[in-house]
């Protein structure tokens, strides 16, 4: 939030209630004390300004201006709760100074007293309905506080007052973004530009465009903003727009490129691992993954993907199954963790013409349910594992309530379809088999489910847009 720095105005008053009180010599001398506690807060010299303050106050405790002088060295260094206290004596002192109100609620909300806050940001705009920080500043606490319903208005006034403020017009756009109202948005980024073409702005108007679903309009800022500021967001949201829509040759290439620039990215690394897999290079998508997995452990994000990965290209074995191990470890009331990490077993062992530890399988799969008995997928696997081991009466409620859960689960029916078979019951089989055969059919379903789970972790990965500080 702006604040107003305003204190050179106040230096030839100062200490004006002291001067009747005290010999002209020692008002001098204490104008003097205060210009030089000016000097090293203009400085930024906080910890000589705050001496100089401490030492002052007790020969001007009615100062206007020592307490809010004070009060803002306090601020600087990070001492709210003395900061706070020194801004409300000169608030008391002064209760009509709309920037003395203003320099309060910026303590008072940096000390997490967001109410406290707002009544002093209303208090400022009261004072000076037609200034450009008093509207600004208000706005900005709305903002921070979730309703930007309330900011619009107050960005809007802002603006009017002064229309060159470009950090005012972000924010005025990004307020209409986030309410839906694209196309005073695109106007307003597009007026914006005009004056100051920044990276920023073009990533803002690919986040318009593809809200409008203009999704070429979309890569193409996207593109630019990254081009004029190769930040990791900016080249995230780039590889991530072209991953969205499937064009995953010029995903990759993105991605790569990001990923050298800026190595400690997990989100980086997961993009580049989801656009390799969508292409069908699973080994490479699982390095990725893996490396992605080794810098963020506990992120849940990457092991949705390495765990299709695997699905797909299961040899690289030992090394997934070691972080799945760990993550599990690491969540260990987490159901999907330990689904993740039982069928990493499974399916890895096989993939090695070992025996599994079905017995270690099992146990995790029973944890998973006991954790979380909706996960229909926990449900399907232990079913197919007890049918693999013709234990049909332990097979066939696993997978019911597996599609008691989720009727679409295409593997479910025929693997219930095929136990009912082996249990006399054919009539219940063929339909689990009709329904497989529905299911199976019905490609364009899972084509969509997938892209849907991209978009999940590209919108979750994405840094939330929000008011520059």
């Amino acid at each position: 939030m702006s604040r107003r720095h305003r204190l050179g105005g106040t230096i030839l008053c100062f200490l004006p209630a002291c001067a009747a009180l005290l010999p002209a010599q020692n008002t001098a001398d204490l104008n003097r004390q205060f210009q030089s506690a000016v000097a090293h807060y203009d400085a930024g010299n906080y910890p000589e300004a705050k001496a100089e303050l401490e030492k002052l106050l007790p020969s001007a405790p009615d100062s206007f201006e020592v307490h809010e002088l004070l009060g803002m060295v306090y601020a600087s260094l990070s001492r709210d709760a003395d900061a706070i206290e020194q801004l409300q004596a000169a608030v008391r002192l002064k209760p009509d100074d709309a920037p003395a109100r203003t320099n309060l609620a910026a303590s008072l909300s940096r000390a997490g007293k967001m109410q406290l806050a707002g009544e002093q940001f209303r208090k400022a705009l009261e004072l000076e309905p037609q200034d450009y920080t008093a509207n600004h500043n208000l706005a900005e606490y709305y903002i921070q506080s979730g309703s930007i319903q309330d900011a619009l208005p107050l960005l809007k006034r802002a603006q009017q007052i002064d229309p060159a403020s470009y950090d005012n017009g972000y924010d005025l756009a990004m307020a209409d973004f986030t309410l839906g109202q694209l196309a005073d948005a695109r106007s307003q980024i597009q007026s914006l530009l005009g004056k100051k073409n920044t990276g920023e702005l073009h990533n803002l108007l690919g986040e318009v465009e593809e809200k409008d679903g203009k999704f070429v309009a979309a890569a193409n800022e996207f593109e630019t903003a990254a081009h004029m500021d190769p930040s990791e967001d900016n080249l995230f949201d780039w590889g991530s727009e072209l991953l969205l829509h499937r064009t995953y040759e010029p995903a990759i290439e993105v991605f790569k490129a990001a990923v050298q620039r800026y190595p400690q990215s997990p989100r980086l690394e997961i993009g580049l691992g989801m656009a390799l897999y969508s292409r069908g290079l699973y080994e490479d998508a699982i390095k990725a993954l893996i490396a992605a997995a080794d810098l963020s452990p506990s992120d849940p994000r990457c092991y949705l993907f390495l765990s299709r990965a695997y699905d797909s290209s299961p040899r690289q074995a030992d090394e997934v199954i070691q972080r799945f191990r760990r993550y599990a470890g690491l969540k260990p009331n987490d159901a999907l963790a330990q689904y993740y990490y039982a069928m990493s077993l499974w399916k890895g062992k096989r993939a090695e013409d070992a025996t599994p530890d079905l017995n270690t399988v099992e146990s995790l799969l029973r944890k998973s349910i006991g954790l979380n008995g909706n996960l229909s997928e926990s449900h399907l696997q232990l079913g197919s594992l007890y049918a693999d081991e013709h234990q049909y009466e332990r097979s066939i409620p696993e997978l019911e309530r597996a599609l008691e859960i989720d009727p679409n689960l295409p593997d479910a029916h025929y693997r219930l379809g095929t136990d009912y078979v082996h249990t006399g019951r054919k009539d219940r089989a063929e339909a689990e088999f009709a329904a497989y055969q529905k299911l199976r059919a019905q490609h364009m379903a899972e084509l969509d489910k997938e892209r849907a789970e991209v978009q999940q972790f590209v919108y979750s990965a994405r840094s939330a847009p929000g008011a520059r500080p």
